[in-house]
């Protein structure tokens, strides 16, 4: 279960929440009733209405990342918010936005090397410096070398890659936030956890090297 408590429909305020509810879910409750058509809980969307005006703010992110007014390649796009999700450790991110290259034709080949794309052969040039970006802007920070900055502007115009900058950095917010609130695909214990030493094991067996 989330972290936060969810809405539900009866509690739910009329407008963008309980339209949403109602484009998602049907006339089900998403509380007592949850699933989504891709297979999700649904309960992203139950904790996010706990604030509307947020809820309002993250569903118009989505749009405008959709607007037909983008300059980016959708495809470009939706690998590097796969890689942020993965590479963020976000299972929700990384599963649903599969989904959506899967939805762009992408091969199943160039989906599952996402994890790996620095070893795969079946990127283009654009597309392994946008992943490259990507690790930037995950993985470091944002700190980026001029040489990944200069490559993008090979191929990329300005706009271009502030599209790519805001919609990556967009989705690595929810792949934080996902984690941290444990919704979606995301309610899962951290996997980091010690192991139990065997049985007798003392503390000073560091100390005796001989008996490593």
């Amino acid at each position: 279960m989330p972290r936060l408590r969810q809405v539900s429909r009866a509690d739910a305020p009329q407008g963008i929440i309980t339209n949403m509810y109602n484009l998602l879910f049907g006339e089900r409750d998403p509380v007592s009733q949850p699933g989504t058509a891709t297979g999700t809980p649904g309960n992203w969307w139950t904790v996010f209405a706990l604030v509307p005006d947020i809820f309002e703010h993250a569903v118009r992110g989505f749009g405008v990342y959709r607007n037909p007014a983008r300059r980016l390649d959708p495809v470009l796009r939706e690998l590097c918010q796969t890689r942020a999700g993965f590479a963020r450790g976000s299972q929700f991110v990384f599963s649903q936005h599969c989904k959506s290259l899967r939805g762009l034709k992408v091969s199943e080949a160039r989906i599952s090397a996402i994890p790996h794309w620095q070893a795969a052969d079946c990127y283009t040039a654009i597309e392994r410096i946008a992943l490259a970006y990507t690790d930037c802007l995950v993985l470091a920070g944002g700190r980026t070398p001029d040489g990944i900055f200069e490559a993008l502007k090979k191929h990329l115009s300005d706009e271009e890659i502030l599209e790519l900058t805001y919609i990556t950095c967009l989705y690595d917010m929810h792949a934080v936030m996902s984690r941290a609130l444990r919704t979606e695909f995301d309610d899962r214990d951290d996997p980091i956890v010690e192991i139990a030493a065997p049985e007798g094991f003392s503390a000073q067996d560091f100390l005796d090297t001989g008996r490593r």
